[in-house]
């Protein structure tokens, strides 16, 4: 069965005890892009997968959401920002980059500029990473939203907490879904589930060896890994 992976620090988490405790027999782990994970999904290509929240809204009627698993944050999360060279309220008919990498942040940024600053930017493909040679502002999101700067950001903006600001509610960046032809490998989905769950169990309770793990896989992030950590909701709750 291939199963994808965001090759984020926030998706580590989930995947800790089978990279680092207990390999899953039969199971491909295909890391990559959020937006590769999603298309990838949606054409068979991946069994089992997390999918951003905007894509899976678009394939539901081929897939499976798992119901206990989720990448949300309430509030400040740090790892998806609007990097900007002036406020955001000055955006307007401005040059806004948008990262590829991620289909939920782009809809989510899309929506906070419009819906609640009233701004109409011209919007541009753009690399990940955070620089701003040849747009007024963009979107950077995962890892690279924590690396060291490698030059002064005048603004920064993190959406998360513009969402809570505006709405009052928190954002589901991605879900767990399975394709419905996937039914053959219905004993394996359910061992990734469980290990899932004993991830995050390891994490709630002797954190120490997955941050540890993490900061070896992602030597290149420069926040707090413990604290993004707690920033993160990692299971839908009632």
């Amino acid at each position: 069965m291939k199963l994808g992976y965001i090759n984020y620090l926030n998706c580590f988490p989930f995947y800790y005890h089978m990279f680092h405790v207990k390999p899953l027999p039969g199971v491909e782990v295909v890391p990559a892009y959020p937006s590769q994970l999603n298309t990838m999904l949606k054409n068979g290509v991946l069994h089992m997968s997390p999918i951003s929240s905007a894509a899976y809204a678009e394939a539901q009627q081929d897939l499976q959401l798992l119901p206990e698993f989720c990448l949300s944050s309430i509030g400040y999360v740090r790892s998806v920002i609007l990097v900007s060279s002036k406020p955001i309220e000055m955006l307007d008919h401005c040059v806004v980059g948008l990262s590829q990498a991620s289909q939920t942040s782009v809809v989510l940024l899309k929506i906070i500029l419009q819906k609640f600053y009233g701004l109409t930017p011209h919007y541009k493909s753009s690399d990940p990473y955070p620089v701003l040679h040849d747009v007024d502002a963009k979107l950077v999101i995962g890892n690279e939203a924590m690396m060291h700067e490698t030059e002064p950001l005048p603004y920064i903006y993190d959406l998360g907490d513009l969402w809570l600001q505006k709405t009052g509610y928190p954002v589901v960046f991605a879900v767990f879904a399975v394709r419905n032809d996937a039914i053959d490998y219905a004993e394996t989905i359910n061992a990734v589930c469980a290990s899932y769950r004993m991830s995050l169990n390891e994490l709630a309770k002797n954190p120490h060896d997955v941050i540890e793990k993490a900061r070896q896989r992602y030597p290149d992030i420069a926040y707090d890994i413990a604290h993004y950590y707690t920033l993160l909701k990692f299971e839908f709750t009632e």
